[in-house]
């Protein structure tokens, strides 16, 4: 049994129905032995939502306070899933990025992971609880309110991952893998069974969405060990470094301490 980071985005929880598909997947880890890390997008189309409410009160909205409007998007999801979780009967408890705590930079709408705090998470993850940490968002060093940009939470996902010496690190999206180009655009597309991270990050800089760029840099600074898979069916997808990683050497990147079992050099 592993510790386990699940990321699921937007659409695996665009709907209470499919919040409670997530939960239902997550209690089934739960019940065979892993520690779960769970780090959620907003719903489907929300965080468009409020950005637009910002924007049609101003067309040049204060950076600081977009991010206090953008990161409740995620805030609505951590607790719906913990809900979900608890009518199933598996111990649950959300955390926002300020209360875990992940720390940033100041750069607010894009600022970038400056070190995360994973003493709460350890604790109830040894009480046998599953941590539910919102994505996307993180506090500075004055406490303000921050966000990662766009597809921020896969990056939180994988700096969770790296923070806590994870097993794996599962993505969880719409499509079952990284494909050769859009499968719902071109039908010949094929399916990638292992791509190593200097070719998903080549492809990820030339416009593939299935992972944000910024975190594809962090899997492969800290070696993290991806699995892209799709929410709605089970097919895997691994994304490594080479063999050895595989077998389960890590090595320590270089970069900014993240958490206590990524050291710089």
């Amino acid at each position: 049994m592993g510790l386990i980071v699940q990321k699921y985005g937007g659409t695996s929880v665009g709907s209470t129905e499919r919040i409670r598909n997530v939960a239902r997947r997550v209690a089934r880890f739960h019940r065979e032995g892993h520690q779960l890390v769970v780090v959620p997008s907003a719903m489907s189309g929300e965080t468009n939502r409020l950005l637009a409410l910002a924007k049609d009160l101003s067309p040049n909205p204060d950076p600081r306070e977009l991010d206090v409007v953008a990161a409740t998007g995620e805030q609505v999801t951590i607790g719906l899933l913990a809900i979900a979780l608890h009518h199933l009967g598996v111990k649950a408890k959300s955390y926002t990025g300020g209360q875990v705590q992940v720390l940033t930079d100041s750069a607010f709408t894009k600022a970038r992971i400056l070190k995360i705090d994973e003493e709460r998470i350890r604790a109830d993850l040894a009480d046998g609880t599953v941590v539910i940490v919102a994505g996307f968002q993180g506090v500075d060093g004055d406490g303000n309110i921050t966000t990662l940009g766009r597809g921020g939470s896969d990056t939180s996902g994988v700096a969770i991952a790296a923070a806590l010496a994870a097993d794996e690190c599962q993505i969880y999206t719409d499509v079952d893998g990284v494909y050769t180009t859009d499968p719902r655009i071109v039908p010949e597309a094929r399916r990638l069974e292992r791509i190593t991270f200097e070719e998903m990050l080549e492809m990820a800089s030339l416009g593939s969405k299935v992972l944000q760029i910024r975190s594809v840099e962090f899997a492969g600074k800290y070696k993290v060990k991806l699995r892209v898979l799709s929410s709605f069916e089970d097919p895997e997808q691994h994304v490594k470094r080479h063999v050895d990683y595989v077998r389960g050497r890590r090595h320590h990147g270089t970069g900014h301490h993240i958490g206590h079992r990524v050291q710089s050099r």
